[in-house]
């Protein structure tokens, strides 16, 4: 069964390097933050779980189809979003 359509992907692709931009734009300014410390400790250490529950099931779903995810990992560590997308596709390509 394949969940993503290329088209899907495509766009959320396209949407995720326009938010980067926008994002790198924007955070280039002289003012200080008005998170608090807790909450930037807390949105990191739960992104950082995320990434490794993300992470343990790219492992499995590797481990399911015969592949090796040791591969991914370099670019999981710096784009998890768009690795993620890209693994997915890859995967779900037909066996020939």
């Amino acid at each position: 069964m394949y969940v993503w359509s290329k088209r899907v992907v495509v766009t959320l692709l396209a949407v995720f390097g326009v938010l980067e931009a926008v994002l790198w734009v924007t955070a280039t300014g002289e003012s200080s933050s008005v998170l608090a410390v807790r909450t930037t400790h807390w949105l990191a250490l739960n992104y950082g779980f995320m990434l490794t529950w993300v992470f343990v099931w790219m492992f499995d779903q590797a481990r399911v189809r015969g592949k090796n995810v040791w591969v991914w990992l370099p670019p999981f560590l710096i784009a998890p979003l768009p690795t993620l997308m890209a693994f997915v596709l890859i995967l779900q390509r037909r066996a020939r």
